[in-house]
């Protein structure tokens, strides 16, 4: 699933098209994606202007000119793409080949510049809501969301304050999403060894030193991978068809049995399972 990242960079690819443009006609190829569109979806949008183009987690978020909020999730495998007269937008020297069938093209944003934003998604784990306000107390898919780990309020002691007395794995506390919104398991193991912090360890006995030493990691490692563009894996894609190359800087992520890239280290990266999902990590210098 398209993490923090990636979903900022197609915001950002989205946002030179979209952001002022009038929806001159919504285009619904089908009655749903993982849930049904909310009713009368495409007549509430039609001839509304987005007045801009936002993220909050992992989810996109469209203010319109009458103060509604489209909420929209990639799932695994939901992508946009950006089509005008000139044609689709160029895949770049990272071309992914992608689905290119329109039978997974299920929702189309005519706009007034002439652009038409088109998403698609193979497996239909997305889904787009309609929330009445823009704040996040008007949509229930926001109202839990923690702090964003990459706003000005994200420091060591928003995070310490956030794990103190948690008796889980570090690394758990860190994906609940009501602690700290948009962390994904890829770049939660990248800043766990990048900060030193073993994903085992009780969440609750980090020291101040070390959640700020995690906190910066977090906002360095998602700064670094919005930067180049998502890591891009799988079937994730920026929206102008390119891959993003985040994943070549990966220093534990499906690293195992590779040498421990940090400094004088000399341990080799594992693999264990945490609730069902991979974690990386190495058990020399995280601790």
């Amino acid at each position: 699933m398209p993490e923090l990242p990636e979903v900022e960079t197609v915001r950002l690819g989205l946002r030179a098209v979209m952001e002022g443009a009038r929806i001159e006609a919504l285009e619904l190829r089908r009655p749903d994606l993982r849930f049904p569109f909310p009713e009368g979806f495409a007549a509430r949008l039609e001839g509304r202007r987005i007045e801009g183009l936002g993220r909050r987690a992992k989810y996109l978020l469209a203010d319109l000119d009458d103060g509604a909020r489209v909420i929209m999730h990639l799932g695994m495998s939901g992508s946009f793409r950006i089509e005008s007269a000139s044609g689709a937008a160029t895949p770049g020297v990272f071309h992914h080949p992608r689905d290119g069938r329109s039978l997974h093209d299920h929702v189309l944003f005519h706009l007034s510049g002439g652009q038409t934003v088109v998403y698609n998604d193979p497996r239909r784990f997305g889904f787009m809501d309609l929330a009445p306000g823009p704040g996040d107390a008007a949509s229930p898919h926001l109202a839990l969301l923690g702090i964003e780990p990459v706003g000005n309020a994200f420091d060591g002691a928003a995070l310490l304050e956030r794990l103190a007395g948690r008796r889980n794995p570090l690394k758990a506390a860190l994906l609940d999403q009501r602690l700290v919104a948009g962390l994904g398991n890829i770049y939660v193991a990248e800043a766990l060894h990048r900060s030193g912090l073993s994903p085992m360890r009780q969440a609750g006995s980090v020291t101040a030193a070390e959640a700020a030493r995690l906190a910066e990691a977090i906002r360095t490692v998602l700064g670094e991978a919005i930067a180049a563009g998502g890591s891009s894996l799988r079937d994730h894609r920026q929206t102008n068809g390119e891959l993003g190359y985040f994943q070549h800087a990966f220093r534990v992520y499906d690293r195992e049995g590779e040498p421990c890239p940090s400094p004088g280290c000399h341990g080799i990266i594992e693999r264990s399972v945490q609730a069902g999902r991979s974690t990386f990590w190495c058990a020399s210098c995280q601790i």
